[in-house]
């Protein structure tokens, strides 16, 4: 008997291991943009796919230049505002979203918009996208059929043309808000650091000391 029960415990301790770190979210979509969903009142930010920006644009073969970025979003919204989704949360990303798989109607969601040329693979994060990416490329599907910008090329030339900020002396640590007013600070060397500006008109704001940050309710960059 206190073998089966032992055989039991540890099998209830595997199970928990293995669950996801976050659980959900799940309900319905309202489209943020191509790669961000609110998904029952969480901001989802989906796993594995990287979107064109809403701004970006785009040049046609001929050389006309156009929205995608934007025609992008539209396309994402017209798949999935108002559907039912259910994620199996994977991370939390820098602004504070849940990195998450989902499926409406049974279907991966990633799966579909880099199949249907409306997302990238994300490689930096997974691999999982990669041959739906070449199909879609090989296929001329969506932005595949016209002359685009990757969306990380596109962010790093936009880091790139912002004026360098001065940190106070002292006080290089980034005290970041998210997109959903989470307080979180950035310390040099992070993967986030070089890429985060500091608004002060926003209430974000440098601070001197982790110390300090903690104080203040700031919690500290996962990555």
């Amino acid at each position: 008997m206190l073998t089966i029960a032992l055989s039991r415990c540890l099998a209830l301790v595997a199970l928990l291991c293995a669950a996801p770190v976050f659980a959900g979210p799940d309900g319905p979509v309202r489209v943020i943009d191509g790669d961000t969903f609110d998904v029952g009142g969480a901001r989802v930010r989906l796993h594995g796919i990287d979107a064109l920006e809403v701004q970006q644009t785009c040049r046609t073969e001929q050389g006309v230049e156009w929205r995608c970025g934007q025609w992008v979003s539209q396309q994402v919204r017209a798949l999935y505002q108002g559907k039912t989704a259910r994620c199996e949360a994977l991370d939390r990303d820098r602004y504070d979203r849940i990195v998450a798989r989902c499926r409406v109607g049974g279907r991966d969601v990633g799966d579909v918009l880099v199949s249907a040329g409306l997302a990238y693979a994300f490689r930096k994060y997974s691999m999982e996208y990669d041959l739906a990416e070449k199909q879609a490329a090989v296929a001329d599907r969506g932005i595949w059929a016209h002359v685009a910008t990757r969306p990380g090329q596109h962010r790093a030339a936009q880091r790139a043309a912002r004026p360098a900020q001065s940190a106070p002396a002292g006080c290089a640590i980034k005290g970041n808000l998210s997109s959903k007013g989470a307080r979180i600070y950035h310390m040099p060397g992070q993967e986030h650091y070089a890429g985060t500006r500091i608004n002060t008109a926003k209430g974000e704001r440098w601070f001197c000391s982790e110390a300090e940050a903690r104080a203040a309710g700031w919690r500290r960059a996962r990555r």
